[in-house]
């Protein structure tokens, strides 16, 4: 998959990610403690859709763009948020938004020039870090937190062939040294072997409490396309499976134009 978050801002799949991830803060912010956020791969924070790569795209026109045009109530978080934060906010721009005074954000960017731009959102920001590193080395040294709560990002570029085995590793490490935490790994859907052997892996890894939200706008036979993605959630707040099923259900409403195959999932993985 040829990615660079750039040319991709606002897209389908963007809108999927970042409606979840918000419901994931205002979840775990119901309890009044404390809590950190890792962001493994965290790109440089905003991206102007009218100009430059996301223009040359324009996948954000299939994207944020109809969102706005089709209000959703389901998704009038969401949109408020994105129209708050103006220019298109990347998922540390979004989680320092929400962030309460006792929260903080961590956040890890290996490309040196995102990492400067990124550095540059959160100027003698006190509750954001930005570190010019490889986020799944990252794991083993910055878990567990110390407020013990929290949730932690992966969204990796799907640009290496054993993108799913790293992030498979570093998951299981992750589980393993923060057991508590709610761990979310956003993937592609582009055919189903990949996926389903993503989500084995796991389970043979012996993680429990796992589930994972899905949106496809085609059905997902073709190798070469982007025909869906998904957000696999270890350890989901409580009331994810009864609270994200009108999302997807209003992102597919919004986002899909009738294809054939076209859907949504929430599936159960692991039990507790």
């Amino acid at each position: 998959m040829n990615y660079r978050h750039a040319f991709h801002a606002g897209n389908f799949a963007d809108c999927f990610k970042h409606a979840l991830l918000i419901w994931l803060l205002r979840a775990l912010q119901r309890k009044p403690a404390g809590m950190m956020m890792l962001d493994t791969h965290a790109g440089i924070g905003r991206y102007d859709l009218e100009s430059g790569p996301a223009a040359r795209t324009g996948e954000a026109r299939a994207g944020i763009f109809r969102l706005l045009e089709q209000p959703h109530p389901a998704l009038a978080d969401y949109r408020g948020v994105v129209q708050t934060l103006g220019l298109y906010p990347g998922s540390p721009v979004i989680a320092r938004h929400l962030l309460r005074r006792q929260d903080r954000l961590v956040c890890c960017e290996l490309h040196p020039e995102d990492a400067e731009a990124l550095r540059g959102c959160f100027f003698r920001d006190k509750q954001v870090s930005v570190h010019e590193r490889d986020g799944y080395a990252a794991v083993g040294g910055l878990l567990p937190p110390a407020e013990r709560r929290g949730l932690v990002l992966f969204d990796p570029p799907y640009e290496a062939a054993d993108e799913f085995y790293r992030l498979t590793d570093a998951l299981t490490l992750a589980h393993r040294r923060f057991p508590g935490g709610v761990l979310a790994a956003w993937y592609p859907v582009k055919h189903r072997a990949p996926v389903r052997a993503f989500h084995n892996a796991l389970r043979d890894a012996g993680i429990k409490d796992m589930l994972a939200a899905e949106l496809w706008l085609r059905e997902p036979l073709d190798a070469s396309r982007l025909n869906g993605c998904g957000l696999l959630v270890i350890n989901p707040p409580f009331k994810f499976e009864t609270e994200v099923p009108p999302l997807l259900d209003a992102l597919l409403t919004g986002l899909g134009d009738g294809e054939h195959g076209e859907g949504i999932a929430l599936l159960r993985l692991a039990d507790e």
